[in-house]
């Protein structure tokens, strides 16, 4: 378990993370995300004692991170992959981390073989593309095989294959009991793989909350309904907490509603009970992306502008 009580950092007169308070759970992957400058790095930094809090504190497994004696054996963590001796061969790397907490030869071998580095295990790291970077740094993450596992955006330069390996690995840690955090950028990735959300602006916590939460609170779920009888439905539904919408009618023979709390299995059972002809019944939902976009707006510190519509200059010369 990680916790952190009152984290807060300050360069010179700058805050970077200010009273940040937060929990992550042993048994879950849980998403650390904020928009750029945040102080998603900075807090990590102070999780695992290389930036000195100005101020709170924070624990993982019950006690500071520097009290630890073989840390590898109790946290793996990654944030800069490139942090190797770049001519080292990948193998070589790995044996001396673990020659310094007294990890046994083979299980270098089973995190190379984990992490898919085999056939590149004895080249050096200065030739690595910056996936196989990526892959040698969870390699060394998990290397002690710890019961806490913090990783800074560990898809970065990840193939579509390397992407659906991190994935599956980070729910598997998950599924054994470990304590999980990661930060990315790539909202999909997180909607597929978090369970748990940990979400900060500006160094300050925005939310703690579950993905399903998060999306139902930035307009949740609903379904689309296509249907030429949209009187007899909204009759047959009427319930407190079911709002009904018109999307698109006008004229036009069959009616598009947009209907919230109640399930499509519902809204289907109904129809057919009462005679309605249903032409569409999808459930629509908000993506974490967009419920992420609209939680952080006002904390992010870069925001980017459409570009202006021109109209193109003709070419020189050009027939009439």
């Amino acid at each position: 378990m990680i916790k952190a009580y009152g984290l807060t950092k300050r360069y010179g007169d700058r805050t970077v993370v200010q009273d940040l308070d937060f929990t992550v759970h042993p048994g879950t992957v849980t998403g650390f995300l904020g928009p750029n400058g945040a102080g998603k790095s900075t807090t990590m930094r102070m999780l695992l004692g290389l930036d000195t809090p100005t101020r709170g504190r924070s624990t993982i497994g019950g006690r500071p991170y520097a009290t630890h004696g073989a840390p590898l054996t109790q946290v793996g963590a990654l944030l800069e992959a490139r942090s190797v001796h770049p001519g080292r061969s990948a193998r070589n790397h790995l044996l001396a981390l673990a020659h310094t907490h007294g990890i046994p030869r083979s299980r270098v071998e089973e995190v190379i073989a984990l992490a898919g580095l085999t056939g590149a295990a004895d080249r050096r790291v200065k030739g690595f593309s910056l996936g196989m970077g990526q892959r040698l740094g969870i390699a060394a993450a998990l290397l002690g095989d710890p019961a806490t596992v913090i990783l800074d955006e560990p898809v970065n330069g990840l193939d579509p294959e390397g992407v659906l390996w991190i994935r599956t690995l980070l729910r598997s840690l998950a599924a054994e009991g470990r304590t999980v955090l990661v930060s990315s950028h790539l909202m999909t990735e997180m909607a597929l793989t978090a369970d748990h959300l940990i979400i900060i602006g500006r160094g300050r916590l925005l939310a703690d909350t579950t993905v399903d939460e998060l999306v139902r609170q930035a307009g949740g779920a609903s379904v689309k309904v296509i249907t030429p009888q949209p009187d007899d439905l909204r009759t047959h539904l009427t319930h407190p907490d079911v709002e009904i919408t018109t999307v698109a009618a006008a004229d036009a023979p069959l009616h598009e509603l947009r209907v919230r709390g109640a399930e499509a299995a519902h809204i289907g059972t109904v129809a057919a009970a009462h005679g309605i002809t249903l032409h569409e019944l999808t459930p629509q939902t908000v993506s974490l992306e967009k419920a992420f976009m609209d939680l952080t707006q006002e904390a992010a510190d870069h925001r980017s502008q459409p570009p202006a519509t021109r109209n193109p200059t003709p070419l020189t010369g050009a027939a009439a």
